[in-house]
């Protein structure tokens, strides 16, 4: 499997470079040694458009594993992200990201690093309260939206659209 997966990534890093998305980043991590870890990927959401996130460029880790793409990788924004589906440690609740169908896992293995990175754009301004991971962002959205936005636009601040090496 893991020649399986590799293969994919490859391909994954060809169509990224092909048909980027205006505004994310995506590439593999570089080791110590300076050789490329196909299975880290460092990569960077742009906040959505007309919402709080807008003047934020998000930095998401993306590890993929033996058996991708029959299993989902592992999505994580730095600790202490503040999002009401994200943990704590900052990996990402989103059933795009689960295969248990059983508890609604939409993970396929047709679904393409651009897809994945897409949906977690989109999460950003439409939380699913239904299903926290952060009991704290998700209790302030609830009681008081107008001071969830303000607290998403401080973190933005934190991860300015313009960083050295988005090319």
């Amino acid at each position: 499997m893991a020649g399986m997966a590799d293969q994919r990534l490859l391909g994954e890093r060809k169509r990224f470079r092909k048909e980027r998305p205006y505004g994310f980043v995506a590439k593999p991590a570089t080791r110590a040694d300076g050789s490329v870890d196909m299975r880290r990927w460092q990569c960077r959401i742009p906040g959505p458009a007309k919402t709080a996130w807008a003047e934020g460029l998000y930095p998401l880790e993306v590890v993929f594993g033996d058996n991708y793409p029959s299993e989902p990788p592992v999505c994580s924004f730095p600790a202490g992200f503040f999002h009401p589906n994200v943990y704590p440690g900052g990996r990402v609740c989103l059933s795009l990201l689960s295969s248990d169908s059983d508890l609604g896992g939409q993970w396929a293995p047709s679904i393409t690093l651009t897809q994945l990175l897409k949906g977690i754009q989109e999460l950003l301004s439409t939380p699913n309260v239904y299903s926290p991971a952060q009991d704290a962002a998700c209790k302030l959205l609830k009681s008081d939206p107008a001071k969830y936005e303000k607290a998403v636009a401080a973190q933005a601040k934190r991860y300015p659209q313009e960083q050295p090496g988005d090319d």
